[in-house]
């Protein structure tokens, strides 16, 4: 994309932004909601406001991000608890999570702010099953992006664009509950283990995608495809024994194997 379609994009959502302010936009931590609420906040400054639901299922270091930018850019930023670990919908893990997920978040945003709930998602998320879209329309969350005809790759180079290379070339990201196999119940505690042993595994091998999948099989450390073929029999193996040794520590054994990273492994469409 030219520079001159970014600046004719960016035309269209700051437009966008304007007619639907006040926001209070919803910061999970990853480039598209991340990107959306620098945009904004340049945009629309103290019209905007930012919220982070501060849970388990979200990578520590999303956090981090979030502050940094926070700090950085000013931004009035609140931390909430959405709650969702005292819904046993949600701890139940069915294929629908991330529906009761989205409305928990929403439900609390909702109760401290008027102005109008906006989202990160873009016209690629309308493609997939995203069961947290029907929490958004319910409860009149909008998608600027997806008003504006933006794209995930378009996100990217915005973010480019703006030099925000920390965010531009953030891998996906979903919640630490997506390693969990669709059926298996969540609790906090194995989402700290799942974040503690992915963070290893990335500085260990350097590598970009790196997921720790419990599955009813066993557990399997994920890493992309290309990396994983350049690590010897014995760098796999002390990999495998370090994530062992983690699991214990924290109380938890599983049948280990190491894989290419695989999106969505632990999600079950339909399960019996």
């Amino acid at each position: 994309m030219s520079s001159s379609e970014i600046v004719k994009l960016l035309g269209n959502l700051e437009k966008r932004l304007d007619e639907i302010a006040p926001l209070a936009i919803a910061v999970s931590g990853g480039i598209d909601s991340m990107l959306l609420a620098y945009i904004a906040n340049r945009t629309l400054g103290i019209k905007t406001h930012m919220y982070h639901a501060q849970s388990p299922a979200v990578p520590k270091d999303a956090i981090t991000r979030i502050k940094k930018y926070a700090k950085q850019e000013q931004w009035r930023l609140t931390l909430i608890d959405a709650k969702e670990f005292t819904d046993t919908n949600y701890i139940s893990n069915p294929v629908n999570r991330c529906y009761f997920c989205k409305s928990n978040l929403y439900h609390e945003i909702g109760k401290l702010t008027d102005s109008t709930m906006a989202s990160g998602t873009n016209t690629d998320d309308l493609n997939d099953y995203r069961p947290g879209l029907i929490a958004a329309k319910e409860n009149r969350v909008c998608h600027p992006y997806v008003d504006v005809g933006i794209s995930k790759q378009n996100i990217r180079e915005i973010a480019n664009y703006f030099s925000l290379f920390d965010i531009s070339d953030l891998p996906a990201s979903p919640c630490l509950s997506s390693r969990v196999e669709t059926g298996i119940n969540i609790d906090p505690e194995k989402l700290s283990i799942i974040d503690e042993i992915e963070c290893t595994v990335r500085k260990l091998v350097s590598a970009k995608n790196v997921r720790f999948r419990i599955m009813g099989s066993g557990a399997s450390v994920e890493i992309d495809k290309s990396i994983l073929m350049s690590l010897t029999n014995e760098i796999k193996n002390n990999l495998l024994l370090i994530v062992d040794s983690k699991l214990k520590q924290g109380g938890y054994q599983y049948t280990l194997n190491i894989a290419p990273y695989n999106m969505g492994s632990a999600f079950r469409r339909f399960t019996k």
